[in-house]
């Protein structure tokens, strides 16, 4: 559980890193290989075994690609990673701006023909079709991981333990939830799941193989009579006892292939999230259509939001004691570390916390404006008078998961902090007070997030909102609050709310509540058949030295009042002391 700080990977390795791997596409006759940060199962995040991006290049984000061509070669990020590519990658790949540059763009350029391989386990059918449409006469070859033959210390396949998930906090039993989901693959006899996410809420289960995120390694065959065929290491599931039940068989990983290749009538796959691999094994192209547990799981049901109430009020008191903490510390000789170490300690000091939801972002300063952050050993730095503190944080909980950002004045912040942190709330406060009607979808909710920013011609390069997990992934889909946001946003599902402003070697700044859509009354004379709201569930005062209340409408102070007696009102009992008091003036009207 405890957060590491080592340096994980150092520019200068990529250079030889990438001669390897040139060396593997000459002997295979290639002209190109492509790396995405991905592994077989296509969930965000990934083993240390599937970090073939990071050991490559050097870059650690949690979203990117690099293409090796034999004389040139590029890594692509988007705009939440420049600054820290800057710092992570050798000068020997060219930095690209994705998407705004596509992979198919960058190759087309560089190459009037040729052939460049793949790993059919790591690309999607979506992805592998759209590079395939624009890349013209130069192929897209399937073949070995060539990554994997140049790794020479490769870590080992994960094999952390299974548990089952008490239906009291999973709200419906898994045998409900099987048959539900073959109800809707129809007329598809079967349908392949590779989501460890998708698998683990189906199954009522969670696993232990991605650092910070309860879930398994494990395909799965969703059969249109309610049978599942599970494939997973039977060592993960040693302590289940019989928790899967009759309708689940349990198959070695190695047998999945052929499994796949014998499946007779139409098999369904999610083009999104299906790697090439899986298709290609099929004997009769699939029937294309989404995930089946992908919107059920987003819709959280009655026990699943209860619980993520009750790991939010949990939290929100450990948060409160780790603010009253700063307060009371800050500046002094802390460090980035130490601030991670605190509220971790807060956290654990619970009783109930299994894990931190992601590694904790504690961004001082100039840090606090590389928006993914990650402190080691090597950037830490002390927390200054005058400067931002930006910290970034979750945890995963039994009956929840958390994710909160506040940012907080260490001394007196100076005016442009103000203004720009007063802007960013009020983005934070359009949000959640807003009424909308439903079948809007989070990209019709972005740019009220964005207004008092656009303003004064300011932004934000990453998304307003992801989905978050009950006890599973920080960030789940498919719904999100951005502009490349397109599903409905229904009744049941959990989203963050996190506008932000960043301006580089400054500060940064960042406000993070998540929130639950709900059904909103219906008002006097309403002409709508159905509007949506949503109920805030994160508890944590927000920093009032860093408001300017000249700059928020009536209404918005009006929200933030409320919003803070509500805080003051469920959190207060929780602490005691010092905690309490600091907890009391924090949330004080204004």
């Amino acid at each position: 559980m405890v957060q590491d700080f080592g340096v994980r990977s150092s520019p200068e390795q990529g250079v030889a890193r990438l001669a390897a791997l040139r060396e593997a596409m000459a002997a295979e006759g290639l002209d190109g290989f492509v790396v995405p940060r991905a592994d077989a199962h296509q969930g965000e995040y990934v083993a240390p075994r599937d970090e073939r991006l990071a050991w490559l290049t050097g870059f650690t984000g949690s979203a990117g690609w690099c293409v090796a061509l034999r004389e040139r070669a590029a890594i692509f990020v988007d705009s939440r990673y420049t600054v820290q590519a800057r710092a992570q990658v050798a000068d020997v790949f060219e930095r690209v701006d994705w998407p705004a540059t596509g992979l198919a763009q960058w190759i087309g350029g560089a190459l009037e023909s040729g052939r460049v391989g793949f790993d059919p386990w790591l690309l999607t059918l979506e992805q592998a079709r759209g590079l395939r449409a624009g890349l013209g006469d130069v192929a897209l070859v399937p073949c070995a991981n060539l990554v994997d033959r140049v790794w020479p210390d490769q870590p080992a396949p994960p094999r952390g333990a299974v548990t089952a998930q008490p239906v009291e906090l999973a709200g419906e039993a898994h045998a409900a939830k099987i048959a539900r989901a073959a109800e809707a693959i129809a007329p598809a006899q079967a349908c392949v799941l590779t989501l460890p996410d998708s698998i683990a809420w189906l199954l009522n289960i969670r696993g232990s193989d991605i650092v910070r995120n309860p879930v398994p390694h494990a395909f799965a065959i969703l059969h249109a009579d309610a049978r599942v065929s599970l494939f997973v290491d039977e060592a993960k599931l040693s302590g289940l006892g019989d928790h899967l039940g009759d309708a689940v068989t349990v198959h070695a990983p190695e047998a999945f292939v052929s499994a796949l290749r014998a499946l007779e009538g139409p098999v369904r796959v999610d083009p999104a999230s299906c790697p090439v691999a899986v298709a290609e094994a099929l004997r009769h192209a699939p029937l294309e259509g989404p995930d089946p547990c992908l919107l059920p799981k987003a819709r959280k049901n009655a026990a699943e939001l209860d619980g993520a109430r009750a790991a939010h009020r949990r939290d929100g008191a450990a948060m409160a004691r780790f603010l009253a903490w700063l307060d009371a510390e800050a500046p002094g000789d802390l460090t980035e570390i130490a601030v991670v170490q605190r509220l971790e300690a807060e956290r654990v000091a619970t009783g109930c916390l299994l894990d931190i939801s992601f590694e904790t972002i504690s961004g001082s300063g100039p840090n606090g404006a590389i928006v993914h952050y990650r402190v080691s050993e090597a950037t830490d730095r002390k927390l200054q008078a005058g400067e931002l503190l930006l910290v970034d944080s979750g945890g995963q909980y039994r009956d929840g998961t958390t994710d909160i950002t506040r940012t907080m004045a260490v001394g007196q912040p100076g005016a442009d902090e103000i203004a720009a942190f007063t802007r960013v709330l009020k983005g934070m406060i359009a949000v959640s007070r807003l009424r909308f009607p439903a079948g809007l979808a989070g990209r019709d909710i972005d740019p009220f997030a964005r207004a008092a920013l656009w303003q004064q011609g300011l932004d934000y390069g990453h998304g307003t909102g992801h989905g978050v997990g009950a006890y599973l992934s920080v960030h789940e889909g498919p719904q999100r609050i951005a502009r490349t946001g397109t599903v409905p946003l229904e009744p049941g599902m959990i989203v963050s709310n996190e506008p932000g402003f960043y301006r580089e070697g400054a500060f940064g700044i960042r406000i993070e509540n998540l929130i639950a859509v709900e059904e909103a009354p219906a008002l006097p004379g309403q002409t709508v058949p159905a509007m949506l709201r949503f109920e805030t569930l994160t508890l944590v005062p927000i920093d009032r030295r860093l408001i300017d209340a000249d700059l928020l409408t009536p209404d918005e102070r009006a929200w933030l009042n409320v919003y803070h007696a509500r805080v003051a009102d469920e959190i207060g009992p929780l602490l005691e002391g010092a905690a309490q008091d600091w907890l009391n003036h924090a949330c004080r009207a204004i």
